[in-house]
């Protein structure tokens, strides 16, 4: 079945290349282009283009296939095209010619972008939430472990004392800017493209609004050509806050696998969460984070290839939109895993205790005894000349005690105010009226 077919069929292999894997991505979008006809149909009755009757009957049966999409027994039948074939399809064959008439006053064209800005907020939202316990694990193994030291690196050379206090809370201080991120996303897709119809707006007196209220929008999306070309920027900026969070979770697990390494030997973890060599006994690999590692580069390439793939487009509709699904909407669940395997790894971490006593490590202070010339009224230049010397004669001596009190230092890591930051990122969020939204929407 096809929405768009008259008389003629199109060429069995014009027809595979151009749908590829179009109905897979659509089980993604199923509960969310209910969502659009029920939000769209209330509209077109209360403009006089569904009776009372006609609503009421498509109303319920839109509900039951919602239903029938959460309890995981909807499928697309192997005849029809997309998904809005399908709901199409299913309320012909129960309601007749009312069924046929939820089309009006709109195109695959809106239909298929409001489906994916409804996906899209819907999965940011996730996100969000998966984002969140993580933070937490990084603050809390901040506070327990701040005052155990380890080597800071510039260059990965040897550079100043730093702590697992600032490892760990600088990659939860580092998601706090990536949900800012997230959000600016989440404001740009929580806009409703639906009554744009092909990108040119329609002869019917639809009521725009409405549906923006009915399915939790914030706003519109006003101008119906833009609303169209939108397609692509969203989810290119969406791709972008995820590559964010990606870029952070990989740069820990970069660490993490350099940390583990004998010649480093600062963190370890049980036998059961790396893994073994089939010739060498004494191997633990840190193979969890190698692979959440690999991911994210993944994930940080994918603001890139939907630039690409958009790249020189038009305004107006064109099929190249449809192969972004593909890359996209897998994403979340992979970043989401990422998260999950993360978190366990750093629930089960182990610290060494004293690593800054090794003898090897001793230039790090050396920034440490500058400073100690200096508070006892030593020009900077001469202290930092005074202690070279030391170090090229081998005279350098150093204390391993460090007492650092400024904001975000070795002694004052400002966990606290790191959280209000993410509490207030998280609350800017509008989750509770877009599920208030969609509860009524549903009927629950």
């Amino acid at each position: 079945m096809k929405l768009w077919q008259k008389n003629t069929a199109s060429l069995k292999e014009v027809e595979t290349f151009t749908v590829g894997k179009d109905r897979e991505m659509d089980q993604y979008l199923a509960a969310f282009d209910v969502l659009g006809s029920l939000a769209h149909t209330q509209m077109l009755e209360s403009v006089g283009l569904l009776t009372t009757e006609e609503w009421k009957a498509l109303q319920a049966e839109l509900r039951a296939i919602y239903k029938q999409v959460g309890d995981g027994g909807f499928k697309l039948q192997e005849e029809v095209e997309d998904i809005h074939s399908q709901v199409e399809l299913l309320l012909t064959e129960r309601l007749g010619d009312t069924g046929k008439k939820i089309h009006s006053a709109r195109s695959r064209n809106d239909q298929v972008l409001v489906d994916i800005k409804l996906y899209l907020r819907h999965e940011l939202e996730e996100t969000a939430n998966a984002v969140q316990p993580f933070f937490e694990l990084l603050q809390t193994q901040s506070e327990k472990y701040k005052s155990f030291l380890f080597p800071g690196y510039t260059h990965l050379q040897l550079a100043m004392p730093s702590s697992f206090g600032l490892w760990f809370g600088a990659y939860a201080e580092s998601l706090v800017d990536d949900l800012v991120t997230l959000r600016a996303a989440y404001e740009v897709v929580n806009k409703n493209p639906l009554g744009s119809a092909a990108g040119y707006g329609s002869s019917f007196p639809i009521n725009r609004r409405l549906t923006t209220t009915l399915l939790g929008f914030d706003d519109l999306n006003y101008n119906v050509v833009y609303a169209q070309m939108g397609r692509g920027k969203a989810e290119r900026i969406v791709a972008q806050s995820i590559a964010n969070i990606a870029d952070t979770l990989g740069r820990l697990s970069m660490d993490a696998c350099l940390y583990l390494n004998q010649n480093f030997g600062f963190i370890s973890f049980p036998a059961e969460l790396t893994t073994g060599s089939s010739i060498m006994p004494h191997k633990k690999n840190p193979d969890v984070f190698e692979l959440i590692r690999s991911h994210c580069n993944r994930l940080k390439a994918l603001p890139n290839e939907i630039m690409m793939m958009t790249t020189n487009l038009p305004s107006g509709y064109h099929r190249d939109l449809q192969l972004l699904k593909e890359h996209l909407f897998p994403a979340f669940g992979t970043l989401r895993y990422c998260l999950q395997m993360a978190g366990l790894m750093l629930s089960n971490i182990s610290i060494q205790e004293n690593i800054l006593q090794d003898e090897k490590y001793r230039y790090l202070f050396s920034v440490e005894e500058v400073n100690k010339l200096v508070v006892q009224g030593t020009a900077f230049r001469d202290a930092y000349k005074q202690v070279g010397l030391d170090i090229e004669a081998g005279k350098f001596t150093y204390d391993v005690n460090v007492s650092h009190t400024h904001e975000g230092s070795i002694g004052n890591l400002n966990t606290a105010e790191i959280k209000n930051q993410m509490e207030k990122v998280m609350a800017s969020f509008p989750f509770k009226k877009v599920e208030e939204a969609i509860r009524s929407l549903v009927g629950d």
